[in-house]
């Protein structure tokens, strides 16, 4: 649970950095988990002549890498949610074991509870984002879980049925978020109301009410360590 300081800081600023929330055994579970997956997948391409190097030769960045540089669909069979659009009977996504106790980590919830009360709903909107360096994209690729995210309110892509509704989001980092291998940035004490947004590549704050310079990054290697 969260102290009274703690709280304080978030409702102060809009967000909190929490270090060391999910314990070493199910981070390892978890990078398991989605290495098979990566494996049992990147085998069929191999099998399938769409990749040349053999899956016992790469590990998973490697197979991920070779992946991208082959054009296949790196991401969205390891997503956690489908799609917003074009789902299929056989559009593919990844929900774990591993992945569904992160979810209903005990330590996470608490934290959430602590915010916004008991009776907690996951909202399916939750992805994993996988980003490989702004430079290596597809010109092409536009989804805000491999490029770079336009500032945005979470709430600006919801429904009017849930402004009375109490949302918080949670940022897992599966790795260390630093400010050299571009972690998560936030403005801090935002104001108490909704900023007009607009559709750019996502649904996004409209240029003239971002206040660009007053982010900060999301490392969590500061002092006042959203990133769990």
């Amino acid at each position: 649970m969260l102290s009274a300081a703690q709280k304080d800081a978030f409702n102060r600023d809009g967000y909190l950095i929490i270090n060391d929330v999910i314990d070493t055994a199910l981070l390892d579970r978890i990078k398991a988990e989605y290495a098979a997956r990566m494996n049992d997948i990147y085998t069929a391409w191999f099998g399938a002549g769409r990749v040349s190097a053999p899956p016992e030769t790469l590990d998973f960045w490697q197979q991920l890498a070779a992946a991208r540089a082959a054009g296949l669909e790196w991401y969205q069979p390891r997503d956690i949610s489908l799609p917003h659009a074009d789902i299929t009977d056989d559009t593919p996504f990844h929900f774990g074991p591993s992945v569904f106790d992160l979810l209903t980590n005990t330590r996470v919830l608490d934290i959430a509870e602590s915010v916004i009360g008991s009776e907690l709903t996951s909202n399916p909107i939750q992805h994993v984002r996988i980003k490989p360096p702004q430079a290596e994209v597809d010109p092409d690729e536009v989804r805000a879980h491999i490029v770079a995210t336009a500032w945005h309110q979470d709430r600006g892509v919801g429904l009017a049925e849930a402004d009375e509704t109490e949302i918080l989001t949670v940022w897992i980092a599966m790795t260390d978020a630093t400010s050299e291998n571009g972690c998560l940035r936030v403005i801090p004490t935002p104001p108490d109301r909704m900023l007009p947004h607009c559709p750019k590549a996502q649904t996004a704050i409209a240029d003239a009410f971002v206040e660009e310079d007053r982010a900060i990054d999301a490392d969590h290697n500061q002092s006042n360590p959203l990133n769990l």
